[in-house]
């Protein structure tokens, strides 16, 4: 257990959290929604810090992250909770834990130094925080990032997009890149899907690139809710504002949590998706799930040709050097070797 960072105390003993955009006040013995931020006599204490429940080394494409590295390997971590409740999770095993189990807490004891020695032992290039929502575990990740940065190894956020700017001003000194879920472009879906609001996981996805950090964005396409023309159009052109060599990764979905009643995405919807961003400008458009589908594959945005092929997780070809095009000497987006 370790004090909370960004939080103020209110009256009555109450506090309130500043790490995410729900803003949660906490009164005495409560928790926030995260189900891992305590109210202790007046003081906020996470509960996760340095607890891992899941330790991994990963390929960086299953994170997914295409323009970070290719086929290197990423040291991934994660602790319970999380500040969304997505009916469709797939990851609600743990991040759901301590709201479907009555406030259960897991997770091994694993410092921050630790992880740095796991990373280099399994020569690991990048340390990615991910399979719940990386913010929730605000102090964990932040000094393991800060530990990470001057070894020269890369911090990656996988996440939700919704911690408060105090809290990405925080760690974007040591943050190098995030694969961001835009889950939807309504209001309505935040709500009625995920407990939350969309507005501010825009904001921070503008703020992102802003501030340097390198960006991809993901998008769970499920049938029926977020799966027309229109949507796909709306977020291509949201994400072609932000920049055009912003990569999107378009998956599927599959019947898992509480969201049994609905069947897997079509490869078909992920190919309409990919040919709407593509027409609306984006550079990079891939489709994931549906491994051996065409969509997971990188060309050249200058001379067009097949730059990175990947099957699944697995990179097969790489013809980038130092950021390059071997072919035509164009420079690609992203951050390589």
């Amino acid at each position: 257990m370790k004090e909370a960072m960004l939080y103020s105390p209110l009256k009555d003993g109450k506090v309130q959290c500043h790490l995410c955009n729900h803003r949660c006040t906490i009164s005495l013995s409560k928790r926030g929604l995260c189900g891992v931020r305590e109210n202790r006599e007046g003081r906020l204490y996470t509960l996760v810090y340095g607890r891992a429940i899941s330790l991994n080394v990963d390929p960086i494409e299953k994170k997914p992250l295409f323009h970070l590295f290719p086929g290197s390997s990423s040291f991934s971590m994660a602790a319970v909770g999380c500040n969304f409740r997505c009916l469709q999770c797939q990851n609600h095993e743990i991040s759901q834990m301590p709201r479907d189990h009555d406030g259960r807490i897991e997770g091994s004891e694993v410092s921050p130094s630790k992880i740095i020695s796991l990373t280099k032992q399994n020569r690991c290039r990048s340390i990615s925080y991910t399979y719940t929502e990386p913010t929730i575990y605000f102090e964990y990740a932040y000094e393991t990032a800060g530990r990470a940065h001057p070894e020269g190894i890369k911090n990656i956020f996988v996440t939700n997009g919704y911690m408060t700017e105090e809290a990405l001003e925080m760690i974007q000194p040591y943050l190098d890149a995030a694969n961001v879920d835009l889950k939807s472009f309504k209001e309505k879906f935040y709500k009625e899907i995920c407990g939350a609001k969309l507005k501010p996981v825009l904001e921070n996805l503008k703020r992102m690139k802003q501030m340097g950090i390198w960006v991809e964005i993901t998008t769970l396409v499920i049938p029926t809710l977020n799966d027309s023309d229109q949507e796909f159009e709306e977020i291509a052109q949201f994400i072609v504002s932000l920049g055009p060599e912003v990569p999107w990764h378009i998956s599927a979905f599959y019947p898992t949590y509480k969201m049994l009643n609905l069947p897997r995405t079509p490869a078909s919807a992920l190919h309409r998706a990919r040919e709407i961003g593509i027409k609306a400008g984006l550079r990079y458009v891939y489709c994931g799930n549906i491994p051996g589908e065409e969509g997971e594959d990188t060309f050249c945005p200058h001379c067009g040709r097949r730059l990175i092929e990947r099957i699944g997780f697995r990179v097969i070809k790489n013809d980038v050097v130092n950021g390059e095009c071997r072919h035509c000497h164009g420079k690609l987006d992203g951050i390589w070797d």
